[in-house]
């Protein structure tokens, strides 16, 4: 397993276009740790514990950050061994079934190692999702689902700060885009009542932090949430119209957040709706009966919908 490096390069992808997947993930985390086991990781990894001075020694400081990653992420008996060698990647894990586990990084981080801590934080989570039996289908998948529970988990924020781009030159280490990044540490933000923003030394990742916070606080404004504005109540307003009287489902714009069914008598009875919970997006589906108080199955958020 490796974490991505885009270095030197003008190709850092961004926007969300691995949105799904990354809300697929923090779905599985939820079903695998539970709510009261991810409560344990509502302390963030702090920048003191994994900061690299220049005085420090090259080995000793990546073995110092590799011992506080595994705390945060709450490995127990996980012992890891860093070193350093020419790669594609940035870094390397072999997974295997411990007690120790073998960390590659690329040797540029010999002279770049503010950021050693940012490629250690996603290979221990590889170990951390193998150990849980936790993994998607599919490499690319994969490596998604291991961003997204680096930063839930607390440790993420450090991959999001390696991002840099300007003119001339770029840095991203991870498969999340900077905006992803940005709005899975909103998500846990928004759960933990944490705010990672005061940690960012990159300007690059704290404005992607901002973008992606907006784009999470959007999850929690969708109808049939009554936070929703005014033109998504309207929408949603038209739509359960028309469910009302019809059997067959609204053609609909594409990513509509919510979807009817059992209408077309004219009236209420029997309608439901089915939509995402905005903290885990595990589908909650409810009658159509106007005001009422809902609590999520899995993650139990209250929410106040208008149905």
């Amino acid at each position: 397993m490796g974490v991505r490096d885009v270095a030197n390069d003008s190709g850092v992808v961004h926007g969300y276009p691995h949105l799904d997947t990354v809300r697929t993930a923090i779905t599985a985390l939820y079903r695998r740790i539970s709510r009261d086991g991810l409560y344990a990781y509502g302390v963030s990894v702090s920048p003191g514990d994994v900061g690299f001075a220049d005085g420090d020694d090259l080995h000793l400081g990546a073995q110092r950050v590799a011992r506080a990653l595994v705390r945060q992420l709450r490995l127990p008996d996980a012992r890891m061994v860093v070193g350093f060698r020419g790669m594609e990647h940035a870094a390397s894990v072999e997974l295997a079934a411990g007690p120790e586990y073998f960390i590659e990084l690329n040797d540029r981080f010999r002279t770049h190692r503010r950021d050693i801590g940012a490629a250690l934080a996603h290979e221990i989570t590889h170990v951390l999702l193998h150990r849980l039996d936790l993994n998607f289908p599919g490499t690319r998948d994969n490596e998604i689902l291991t961003d997204t529970a680096t930063a839930y988990l607390g440790a993420g924020w450090l991959l999001l700060d390696a991002y840099r781009e300007d003119e001339v030159s770029s840095q991203k280490l991870g498969y999340l885009t900077p905006e992803e990044f940005g709005y899975v540490l909103a998500k846990r933000a928004l759960v933990f009542d944490e705010d990672p923003a005061p940690w960012f030394t990159s300007p690059q990742g704290y404005t992607a932090y901002t973008e992606g916070r907006a784009r999470a606080l959007r999850d929690t404004r969708l109808p049939p949430l009554t936070a929703a504005g005014w033109a998504g109540r309207h929408r949603y307003a038209r739509d359960r119209r028309y469910a009302m009287d019809h059997t067959e489902p609204a053609a609909g714009a594409p990513g509509l957040p919510y979807a009817f069914e059992g209408g077309g008598r004219g009236g209420t009875d029997g309608l439901r709706v089915s939509f995402p919970c905005p903290t885990c997006h595990q589908r909650i589906r409810l009658p159509v009966r106007g005001r009422v108080r809902a609590r999520c199955g899995l993650c139990r958020t209250v929410l106040e919908c208008d149905t």
